[in-house]
């Protein structure tokens, strides 16, 4: 289950994210997935989804953007490039 260490890990620095900047809620996550990374988009997205279920990643939007290039130094990754929160004003 690599992957699913991969995205437990992912979970954790957006949680960073949201406590660095006093975030009430994040409201958009943008992910790399890639070629070889073993899990397909749609299965990313459920699993992500169950993972971040009552905590303040819930109901964010899920941008994955799917590498094809086996090639590429990600292929197995997932890997997170950006992360968009609210804040209390």
């Amino acid at each position: 289950m690599h992957e699913m260490t991969l995205l437990k890990d992912v979970v954790q620095k957006i949680m960073q994210v949201a406590e660095v900047n006093e975030a009430v809620a994040v409201t958009e996550v943008r992910l790399q997935l890639g070629a070889l990374a073993h899990i397909s988009a749609d299965h990313l997205r459920e699993h992500f989804e169950q993972a971040v279920a009552g905590s303040l990643i819930e109901g964010a939007a899920l941008i994955i953007e799917e590498l094809t290039d086996a090639e590429h130094p990600e292929a197995q990754e997932i890997v997170l490039r950006d992360v968009q929160v609210a804040v209390a004003s």
